[in-house]
């Protein structure tokens, strides 16, 4: 990023620190206040408010904010298709994914795609939010993602896989080795319910189901649902991408109707995508195509 002094201004106002971002950016705190004072000089305004503890925007710098993230993200755009018109096997691709597929599919994808194009920037962001997900598509912030449909924003989305939803039970429970999990179940025993942009798609297995959950904890971490689950504090409903290798003793089983989600990639556009992204997104349907077959 050219201008050293909007990247310390995201940076302060993402971590609230100018500590923590001078560490992040590899710079020293009074280089990091040196910078945001001169933007402040320049604007003639106040950014941020200093306090012992950290440092919070003022209302002029968070109407500024996603100007200037604007700003960046079109720099970096620009700087991706200079590349690209120099005919220079290079540029930034920043992925957006949510949990099980920046576990599962990610690193897999990653390597065959480096392997033919080493000099590729390929970045992960981890974001579990499918709303705030789609906002980082959708502002530039991330140059594309992996999504469960509906897709709220105008993005321009392929289908890679249909994913089943299970039901996730204590190793010892008499349903373990059963062909499925009846309703009744669903509907009387403690639930654990997974708190995170995946609620809804969970709730899917209900509504099709057609019974209402007793729920017991709500918990905004697969794999400690996974280790509630384990111990025998109730069930739990987790799609099959996360269950895979799971670091826990259970016992997965289908419910009675059986349930998917649609996992798909998305572009803002596919006009205006780097040729790094929509290499990557090609990429993306060709590793599904060969990994399931």
């Amino acid at each position: 990023m050219a201008n050293q002094k909007y990247e310390a201004f995201l940076k302060v106002a993402e971590t609230g620190s100018f500590k923590q971002a001078a560490r992040e950016l590899g710079y020293t705190q009074a280089g990091v206040s040196y910078l945001v004072g001169t933007l402040e000089r320049e604007l003639e305004l106040p950014l941020f408010v200093r306090d012992y503890g950290g440092a919070r925007l003022t209302a002029e710098g968070a109407d500024l904010l996603p100007r200037v993230q604007k700003v960046c993200n079109d720099e970096r755009q620009l700087e991706t298709r200079v590349a690209e018109l120099k005919h220079l096997a290079s540029g930034i691709v920043r992925v957006a994914a949510f949990t099980s597929t920046a576990i599962q599919w990610f690193p897999g994808m990653a390597k065959s795609f480096l392997a033919q194009r080493p000099g590729i920037d390929l970045q992960l962001i981890c974001v579990d939010d499918q709303d705030e997900l789609e906002e980082a598509v959708w502002r530039g912030d991330a140059d594309c993602g992996f999504f469960v449909y509906p897709i709220r924003h105008d993005l321009h989305a392929v289908s890679l896989r249909h994913d089943p939803l299970l039901v996730v039970l204590p190793p010892d429970h008499p349903l373990a080795d059963a062909p499925f999990v009846p309703r009744e179940t669903l509907a009387t025993e403690p639930y654990i319910r997974l708190k995170s942009g995946t609620s809804t798609e969970m709730e899917g297995l209900f509504r099709n189901n057609e019974v209402e959950p007793s729920v017991r904890f709500t918990i905004d971490s697969d794999y400690a649902v996974m280790s509630m689950v384990s111990a025998g504090l109730g069930f739990s409903v987790l799609s099959g991408l996360i269950l895979r290798d799971a670091p826990f003793p259970l016992a997965v089983v289908p419910p009675e109707k059986e349930t998917t989600r649609e996992i798909a990639i998305a572009v803002r556009s596919m006009e205006t995508a780097s040729t790094a992204t929509r290499a990557f997104v090609e990429h993306a349907q060709e590793w599904i195509a060969e990994t399931y077959g």
